[in-house]
């Protein structure tokens, strides 16, 4: 192993005897200045023993405070005062962690001087998908802006960030939500048979594992609210958890004990008839801490069952649990529902109502597709009854 006389460093400790007999096995140790660190890791361990003082090094290392010139800082620094700083501050820490890592693999050692257009696309490239690029190089732009925030670098960075994808516009139609409800609620887990005459062969059990899924279908599709708040609903008021008030009827989406953020997880009143479901769920038992559960524990992510449910209903296209909430503000502005109590209701911006779903309102272009009947348009009808008989005339005289 590579020693240094200065730094961190690793030590294969020999092994101790007495008497003749064993004591102690060697054993890699890291050397710190006069501290002794323990590894764990016996001699035939070094690739172990390797890692352990990486970590050891990532951990006491600390990025410098100080103002310098951007050829001189490492995007490495840059990400890490990001995640030190603002980490604590999001709602979803975990995702950003695996976002910066993500970005420590391609731009770390890289200096901040080298992000440029060129490096950006060929970050892109590497990627192999432009949406979670475009995504990682906003966290990549945001650790930048914060390093200038707080001094730390002398001169300009700017990213160029691939193109916004189109916006999705699937949406469910009720038969299909039908459908798919249907298929969460009828199917039944299958298994091999090892014996007797159907060895071999898939049987139906009476296990049925996807009703969880059905519930979590239902509050989408009345409510419009995120696969994050609905798994983590709950009839009782705990930490981290979001509220169902069964006695106002009120759904508190925003966990209880975390901060607000852009999501807009605003309260919103419950639909009487989803009401009457929850209600019936908590009183028979049907559901204990939480209304989405999994053999009587809360459900993390529901991605796996969902796209099961959707090749058993045989529906078209992506369909995502993110769908529910596209379809619910589908159908509030097919129903006629103003983009403000639509907006209101579903945690968006009203722009974002209007860009996205306003083409599904009834009135939507109505007042410019009722003037084409107005009196002006009447006599431009009239001229064009009275123009094309001529030219009729004129064309079968050259015929």
């Amino acid at each position: 192993m590579p020693r240094s006389s200065k730094g961190a460093r690793l030590w294969l400790r020999p092994a101790r005897r007495k008497d003749g007999r064993h004591i102690a096995k060697a054993v890699w140790i890291i050397i710190d200045g006069n501290r002794h660190i323990a590894t764990g890791c016996f001699k035939h361990q070094a690739s172990e023993a390797e890692k352990r003082l990486a970590a050891y090094i990532a951990d006491k290392y600390q990025p410098s405070r100080h103002a310098r010139d951007i050829d001189r800082i490492d995007i490495a620094d840059v990400l890490s005062i990001y995640l030190e700083d603002c980490g604590p501050r999001m709602s979803d820490q975990p995702k950003l962690e695996r976002c910066i890592a993500r970005l420590n693999d391609y731009w770390g050692g890289k200096m901040l001087s080298e992000v440029t257009a060129a490096e950006c696309r060929a970050y892109v490239h590497s990627r192999g998908k432009t949406g979670g690029a475009r995504a990682d190089l906003e966290i990549l732009r945001a650790a930048t802006n914060h390093h200038a925030k707080e001094n730390l670098h002398y001169g300009t960075v700017r990213l160029t960030l691939p193109p916004k994808g189109p916006p999705r516009d699937r949406w469910l139609t009720r038969a299909e939500a039908a459908k798919l409800i249907w298929a969460c609620w009828r199917y039944r887990e299958q298994q091999t048979a090892h014996r007797g005459r159907h060895k071999g062969q898939p049987i139906a059990t009476d296990k049925r594992p996807l009703r969880h899924l059905a519930r979590f279908i239902l509050i989408g599709l009345y409510t419009g609210t995120r696969a994050s708040s609905i798994a983590s609903a709950s009839p009782y008021r705990d930490l981290g958890h979001s509220f169902v008030d069964l006695d106002q009827g009120i759904y508190y989406r925003l966990a209880i004990g975390k901060r607000a953020t852009n999501k807009r997880q605003t309260p919103a009143p419950i639909p009487p008839r989803l009401l009457a479901h929850m209600r019936r769920w908590v009183r028979r038992g049907i559901v204990t801490s939480h209304f989405v559960e999994w053999q009587g524990a809360p459900i993390k992510s529901v991605k796996t069952a969902f796209r099961h449910a959707v090749k058993l209903a045989g529906l078209w296209g992506k369909v995502t649990p993110h769908t529910l909430r596209h379809t619910a503000a589908t159908w509030l502005m097919q129903r006629g529902v103003p983009i403000w109590q639509a907006a209101g209701y579903l945690g968006m911006s009203a722009q974002m109502i209007e860009r996205t779903y306003g083409h599904h309102h009834p009135d939507y272009m109505r007042g410019a597709a009722e003037a084409t009947t107005s009196k002006q348009s009447r006599n431009v009808s009239l001229v064009v009854s009275l123009v094309e008989p001529e030219n009729d005339k004129a064309k079968r005289q050259k015929t």
